[in-house]
């Protein structure tokens, strides 16, 4: 089923590849991020996201192990040269806040192998590191591996998926990435605050805009009181900084008043605003969820007016608490 909607496409930096605005996240179909899903209907979320021009679809060998992979790999094998498959490797199985990493030589070319079988190809569009530190790719010779994938065919381009904007700076500026995967939405414009976007677009750098919706909390359907099951990663946060992103849509309601415009719909078309963002990759685990993110693209953009608003309610609230998340690590580690 087709909605007839016009999906738009940009071009991701400097690459030749041209993606949907509207990709696809794929963090939730591993199973074991945002609880139990039905492979049976990830499968036709993707499908239908195809069929109404999604193109773009990011994963991670992370992602259920794997399974996030294998999923994208059945549903697509056979129109795999009409599809563009973005992945990650690097960051190790663990639960919590703590990442074990490996981005030696050796390990990353056996996760790309891995994710290859997986997805059922014989090349990635877009193979990223996962959250490296700046370090670990300046000492580790990850860089000159990825060439050598490149060189040999098993990836078509390779970037980052960054850790902070501000990691994403320096990869930019002086390790010179081409491509980058960064967290940005209406209440983490960090990358705007930075000069993120500004210098992407200066060095025609593709910007993949991740967590649109900030772990669902910008779609105005959570309270901060849920009871998240061990599968979630979001019960891993404290109820405090859960509370705390659940009263950001309130802030920016008035926005929405007198607009058939969802929350949601607000939160991608603020992400689609930066021309340097090539596209933005919501999490979706259903048709319903699919439909109702693609409705954004048909929108009218938002004016100089509303982004402007959007700007001084992030710049007048707190909605991110640091020392927060550095108890919670600092618990993990007792």
């Amino acid at each position: 089923m087709t909605l007839g909607i016009a999906v738009k496409y940009r071009t991701l930096g400097s690459t030749e590849l041209k993606v949907s605005e509207i990709g696809y996240g794929t963090w939730g179909l591993g199973g074991d991020s945002y609880g139990y899903v039905d492979d049976n209907e990830s499968q036709k979320a993707l499908r239908f996201a195809f069929e109404n021009g999604v193109n773009f679809f990011d994963t991670s060998d992370l992602y259920g192990n794997g399974h996030s992979e294998e999923i994208l790999g059945d549903t697509f094998k056979n129109i795999r040269d009409k599809v563009i498959i973005a992945t990650k490797g690097g960051t190790l199985p663990h639960h919590g806040f703590e990442m074990p990493q490996d981005f030696s030589p050796q390990y990353l070319r056996k996760a790309l192998d891995r994710s290859l079988n997986r997805l059922k190809t014989d090349y990635i569009d877009l193979y990223q590191l996962h959250s490296p530190k700046i370090e670990d790719i300046e000492d580790e010779n990850a860089i000159p591996t990825l060439k050598a994938f490149q060189k040999e065919g098993k990836i078509r381009f390779f970037g980052i998926s960054t850790r902070s904007p501000q990691d994403g700076l320096v990869m930019i500026e002086k390790l010179g990435i081409k491509v980058i995967q960064v967290n940005f939405n209406m209440i983490d414009q960090r990358a705007i605050e930075i000069g993120l976007l500004e210098a992407a677009d200066k060095l025609d750098v593709g910007v993949i805009a991740r967590t649109p919706f900030c772990f669902g909390y910008l779609t105005g359907t959570l309270t901060g009181s849920e009871q998240f099951d061990s599968l979630d990663h979001r019960a891993n946060w404290p109820k405090e900084q859960l509370r705390q992103w659940a009263k950001a849509p309130d802030l920016f309601a008035f926005l929405n008043e007198d607009k058939e415009r969802t929350f949601a719909h607000l939160a991608l078309q603020f992400c689609l605003s930066d021309e340097a963002v090539s596209t933005v990759i919501p999490g979706m685990i259903n048709v319903n969820e699919v439909r109702e993110n693609i409705k954004a693209v048909q929108m009218p953009l938002l004016s100089s007016e509303e982004l402007d608003c959007i700007k001084k309610v992030y710049q007048s609230h707190n909605f991110y608490d640091k020392s927060i998340k550095a108890k919670a690590i600092a618990n993990e580690k007792k």
